[in-house]
């Protein structure tokens, strides 16, 4: 029975690298895949999956008044779909994937952030939380200690930035993630260390 699974983390928690291999897994048993991926997202080019470890591939980037139901009901053979940075996917789009599950019987995947720097919701990330058959935790580790990373802290120039607009596209050089003890007192003189490097 199909199902649409959300498993979300912060930044640097293996999202894209687990979404790569699913990808892989699927296609050496010869079943095909539709992996989409959010057009905002332009770190390594628009439609590109990557990961920080340097693995890529090609990937069908949607825009927000796009219908994934409709593509994926127009892909044939499609034996699952796969969705990189599907916080940044709307509430409509979250429903659309209900309905790949519900009415067409295809197991779907989307991988992402649950909250932002400033720890609201994104969108996407609140309507697959209430939408989603299964939710799973995808865990890193905080970049100042042991502890689990739930947050990501947004950086400028080596100083922590708590307010501005939602999306901000960007990987290591704009984004850590941290615990909620570092979110709200970040090592400073660590952040410096990154910054001049």
């Amino acid at each position: 029975m199909a199902q649409l699974f959300f498993r979300y983390g912060a930044m640097a928690s293996g999202k894209s690298i687990e979404i790569i291999k699913v990808a892989h897994n699927y296609e050496t048993q010869g079943r095909k895949v539709l992996l989409l991926t959010s057009a905002l997202d332009n770190r390594s080019g628009v439609g590109v999956v990557a990961s920080r470890i340097g693995m890529q591939r090609p990937a069908q980037a949607v825009a927000a008044d796009d219908n994934i139901f409709e593509l994926v009901k127009n892909s044939p053979a499609i034996a699952a779909v796969l969705i990189d940075e599907a916080q940044f996917l709307t509430k409509a789009q979250v429903l659309q994937l209900t309905q790949v599950v519900d009415e067409l019987q295809i197991p779907t995947l989307a991988f992402g952030l649950k909250n932002d720097a400033f720890n609201q919701l994104f969108p996407g990330s609140e309507a697959l939380l209430i939408y989603a058959d299964k939710i799973e935790e995808m865990k890193t580790l905080c970049s100042f200690c042991d502890r689990k990373a739930i947050m990501n802290l947004r950086v400028v120039d080596g100083v922590p930035v708590y307010e501005g607009e939602q999306i901000q596209i960007g990987g290591d050089e704009s984004y850590m993630p941290v615990c909620r003890i570092h979110y709200n007192q970040p090592d400073l003189a660590a952040l410096a260390r990154r910054t001049n490097k």
